[in-house]
């Protein structure tokens, strides 16, 4: 294989030659065009997705209309590499479907291959990797690895989950509900549970597209008030409390989580005893208003964080959710490999 020289390793040709690839074959539509691409063909640093304010909020509504459309096979002949610490069922698949929807390979590894931080560093297998894909994707348990593998790579590192963040599936859960009901502005959307990674990157993608956003948590699993502050700072109307029933008081969109997240499997008693009156049923819908739908990321825990009831329910948008996986996938993965618009958002 030709390789050229580049920051200190060797880089195979086709990551510089592929630009002209890289460029759709269609027109791109979307609200805004800012300048932006997955690495510049002068050999700038790639752009990566760790959180949602990775993008900036033109770059946001790119994705999310990109993730409407049909795509251009813009990874013909290219890998993405796909490293799981930990086991998913939506996330491997959706990821995987979204790399063939635009005419690449996927590559998954799972923990025992690659042993991130054990038998390889984070940074060696990024620069590994970078030899080979065109993505590198990962499904990881501590933030910090992304941010290793991020520092070494010299092609795009996706998120697709840390114990910090889940950036894919806030995409996926902010694409379902503009398909609902169009523009967000004005809209009330209420979380109840555990402010964990799914709720900062829903109340970070939620808040910036003009959502009001309401979290009720038990006292010690609620935000801290540096995520709060950060929260505002990106724009988001965010309010906290301990009080379900006040949060979900005319939200057009109730959203929940697991009580026991997986690693947390120690802490399960504990939990479900700390969450014992945040369970989302037809009660708590009922304040929330005849119209509010439900969004719940999956898998489901039916009769803790949620009825069955609810969660099977017509209002119940989760599989609407799981399928928008694959396509806030698909819609991220074209937008870091094509060369956007160069007009400027």
């Amino acid at each position: 294989m030709r390789s050229t020289r580049q920051f200190g390793v060797w880089r195979p040709v086709w990551l510089d030659d592929a630009q002209d690839a890289m460029t759709p074959t269609t027109p791109m539509r979307s609200p805004s065009s800012p300048q932006s691409s997955a690495s510049s063909a002068s050999g700038g640093a790639p752009r990566h997705l760790l959180e949602v304010d990775d993008l900036s909020l033109a770059e946001m509504e790119q994705v999310l209309e990109m993730s409407k459309q049909t795509p251009p096979p813009v990874l013909a002949g290219r890998g993405v590499a796909l490293l799981f610490e930990k086991p998913s069922l939506r996330t491997r698949n959706s990821a995987e479907m979204a790399v063939v929807a635009l005419g690449g390979h996927p590559v998954s590894i799972t923990k025992e291959e690659v042993a991130l931080g054990g038998r390889e560093s984070p940074e060696d297998a990024a620069r590994t990797l970078s030899l080979y894909h065109a993505v590198i994707a990962a499904r990881v348990h501590e933030h910090e690895t992304l941010l290793r593998l991020a520092s070494a790579a010299e092609v795009p590192v996706v998120n697709l989950l840390s114990d910090r963040s889940h950036p894919l599936q806030a995409l996926a859960d902010v694409l379902t509900l503009q398909e609902r009901w169009g523009d967000l502005a004005g809209r009330k959307l209420a979380y109840v549970g555990d402010a964990n990674n799914v709720a900062r990157s829903l109340v970070l993608a939620a808040g910036r597209l003009g959502l009001e956003v309401s979290v009720a948590s038990p006292p010690g699993y609620s935000f801290s008030q540096d995520d709060l502050g950060c929260f505002r700072r990106q724009g988001a109307a965010v309010s906290q409390s301990s009080d379900p029933y006040d949060a979900v008081a005319g939200a057009d969109a109730v959203y929940t989580d697991v009580w026991v997240s997986m690693g947390q499997e120690a802490e399960s008693e504990r939990r479900k005893a700390d969450f014992a009156g945040f369970v989302v049923d037809e009660a708590l819908m009922t304040v929330a208003g005849p119209e509010t739908v439900f969004l719940h990321c999956l898998p489901a825990h039916r009769g803790l964080e949620v009825t069955s009831e609810v969660i099977d329910g017509p209002r119940s948008c989760v599989w609407q959710q799981a399928a928008n996986r694959l396509h806030a996938a698909r819609g991220l993965l074209w937008w870091l490999i094509a060369a956007v618009s160069p007009e400027a958002g």
